[in-house]
């Protein structure tokens, strides 16, 4: 507990701090003014206290930060890569699929036509059969 009393005091003063020079003296959650205010010194706060308590060294820190930074940076490359790969294999393959599809349409459609044409002309045919036997009555 006495390891905690100076950052306990350190958080009372820094709010109080905050109080005073906002002039918080009716202080209102509902007031979004007042909501965005308290994120920020609770940012502020934290901000404060991790570098007052920080474990390491400010070189080694940020060393360690931009270590962090590169390798996530490298490892959201190389998900974008591979996301972009997977996408461009997925649409090759619905490409594919969709050309088959199409050619198998076509296909039926190309066999149903020539169905529709053999019904046509056997009608023709039969009409004009009819007609040729009109004119003979007539």
């Amino acid at each position: 507990m006495n390891d905690l009393r100076p950052l306990l005091k350190t958080i009372i003063y820094l709010w109080s701090y905050i109080k005073r020079t906002f002039n918080l003296k009716n202080y209102n959650m509902n007031n979004s003014g007042n909501t965005l205010l308290a994120i920020i010194a609770g940012s502020a706060i934290g901000a404060a206290l991790g570098i007052l308590y920080a474990p390491d060294k400010g070189e080694n820190t940020r060393r360690l930060i931009a270590d962090q930074a590169a390798a996530t940076r490298d490892n959201f490359a190389d998900s974008a890569v591979d996301l972009k790969n997977r996408v461009a294999s997925k649409m090759t393959d619905e490409k594919q699929t969709l050309d088959t599809r199409v050619e198998s349409l076509v296909s039926d459609l190309s066999y149903k036509t020539e169905d529709v044409i053999s019904t046509l002309e056997k009608k023709l045919s039969e009409l004009k059969t009819k007609n040729k036997k009109l004119q003979k009555t007539v």
